[in-house]
């Protein structure tokens, strides 16, 4: 092999590993659970039987209900704190080097350890409600994370995931932004644009697709909430991914289980595919 031929499949040798650990890890397990959500029990053919079982659960309306309701509040929620967090670490400001890490620290925290953290604030004498009876604001304990207050389960599930992923997204805008040159951003300092003007005429298009790659990313693993929820609400609310768990741990019906599996998936490829299309990146902003 001659050396320029070398130095042409260097990057496909490269791409080797990251192959081999998708098919073993990511590709086998789909096909796996594809095989389970749509083989007969006996595995002597193919039925929608589970997918039937999955739709006639008493939970199945309100496990959907729940995962997209948090979705719809989550993403816009954690995006704008992002967005406010990435132009804190992009002002330069003094010590804006330590505002990074401190906004960094919840990826460090597990999800299930995340939700004991706020079911301890949540919780009827856990620390919101012992600053609130300390400062006379409430008389007596006030009951947040209860199956009649399902509102509250869900506020307290929201900003949970708010304060563990939303530096997932930070970390994305932050790289986005400094891939903007400079010069866009002095120009529009001579021209006189505000805050607001260069956020909404320079920034937000030239992020793009940075907001592309997170919100397909935080889409994602929205629709797989699970340890956090289940710490903070235990049974008070219930998700899709926490029914795919209930069905294979406690009724060990992995065929249903893999049903629900099989509509995440689904879900967060519908997600992905209008994001592909909605926030489409042109040519030249792929050049930049």
């Amino acid at each position: 092999m001659t050396p320029r031929r070398f130095q042409q499949v260097i990057p496909y040798l490269l791409l080797i590993p990251s192959i081999v650990f998708l098919l073993i890890f990511f590709a086998y397990p789909m096909v796996e659970a594809f095989g389970l959500a749509f083989r007969s029990e006996d595995g002597s053919g193919w039925t929608l039987e589970h997918f039937q079982t999955m739709i006639g659960d008493v939970a199945f309306g309100p496990a959907l209900r729940t995962t997209l309701v948090l979705i719809v509040v989550l993403i816009p929620v954690q995006f704008v704190v992002a967005f406010s967090m990435a132009l804190v670490v992009q002002a330069k400001l003094k010590g804006s080097g330590l505002f990074l890490y401190i906004f960094a620290i919840p990826l460090a925290i597990s999800e299930l350890a995340a939700g004991i953290v706020w079911f301890a604030i949540f919780t009827e004498r856990g620390y919101l409600n012992s600053l609130l009876t300390t400062t006379g604001l409430l008389s007596r304990p006030f009951i947040f994370l209860s199956y009649q207050r399902l509102e509250w389960l869900l506020t307290a599930v929201v900003l949970a995931e708010v304060w563990r992923a939303t530096s997932i997204i930070m970390v994305i805008l932050v790289a986005g932004m400094q891939s903007i040159p400079h010069e866009f951003l002095e120009a529009a300092d001579v021209f006189g644009a505000t805050l607001w003007q260069k956020i909404r005429r320079v920034i937000l298009p030239m992020l793009r697709p940075s907001l592309q790659v997170a919100l397909i990313l935080r889409t994602i693993l929205a629709f797989q909430v699970f340890a956090v929820a289940l710490a903070v609400a235990g049974r008070g609310i219930t998700l899709l991914a926490a029914e795919a768990y209930r069905w294979y741990n406690t009724y060990r019906d992995p065929n249903v289980a893999a049903a629900f599996a099989v509509l995440i998936m689904t879900l967060s490829i519908a997600t992905t595919v209008f994001y592909l299309g909605t926030l489409r990146t042109r040519p030249e902003e792929m050049a930049l």
